[in-house]
């Protein structure tokens, strides 16, 4: 009898390891997926923490996405992205002042995959920095453009402004 329960136990404890465990997928963070597809399109809102983050960090308020800098900016990288080359950031800001937003300030850059290389580029950059760690924003756009023929691949758009006057 003591046979059959230990018996009995065993099989049961070896049922219970071949029992199938659910399978836990790890997804990629955005901030890590490649923007060279065709379908893919930047995490805006997780730029934006990322960009507030760092910001709070200097000292500075954070961002609020702007649909208006939104739409400036996949313009702007959808330009790029047919001309195949990175545009003039003084005149896009020219072209965002125009249509009213105060102080703006943008980084236009090609052949960062991901929004992690992006940002990392930008802070390495002095300039670049600076429109990171512009005090006077308030307002984020960013935007990229997938050009498969080109030596860059992806587009980057980032517009920052003050609150529209």
């Amino acid at each position: 009898m003591k046979r059959l329960v230990l018996f009995s136990l065993s099989v049961l404890a070896l049922a219970a390891c071949q029992s199938e465990k659910p399978v836990t997928r790890v997804q990629t963070p955005s901030f890590y997926v490649s923007l060279a597809d065709a379908d893919a399109e930047v995490d805006a809102a997780m730029a934006r923490d990322m960009i507030s983050a760092y910001r709070g960090n200097n000292g500075l308020r954070p961002l609020t996405l702007d649909p208006d800098l939104q739409a400036a900016a996949q313009a702007e990288a959808e330009a790029m992205a047919r001309a195949d080359r990175p545009s003039s950031a003084e005149a896009f800001k020219a072209r965002l002042a125009s249509t009213g937003f105060a102080q703006p300030a943008a980084n236009l850059s090609a052949g960062y995959h991901t929004l992690a290389e992006a940002f990392s580029g930008w802070r390495e950059s002095p300039p670049h920095n600076r429109v990171l760690l512009n005090p006077a924003a308030t307002r984020i756009g960013i935007a990229t453009a997938y050009a498969p023929n080109s030596k860059y691949k992806v587009y980057w758009a980032l517009a920052v402004a003050a609150d529209r006057r």
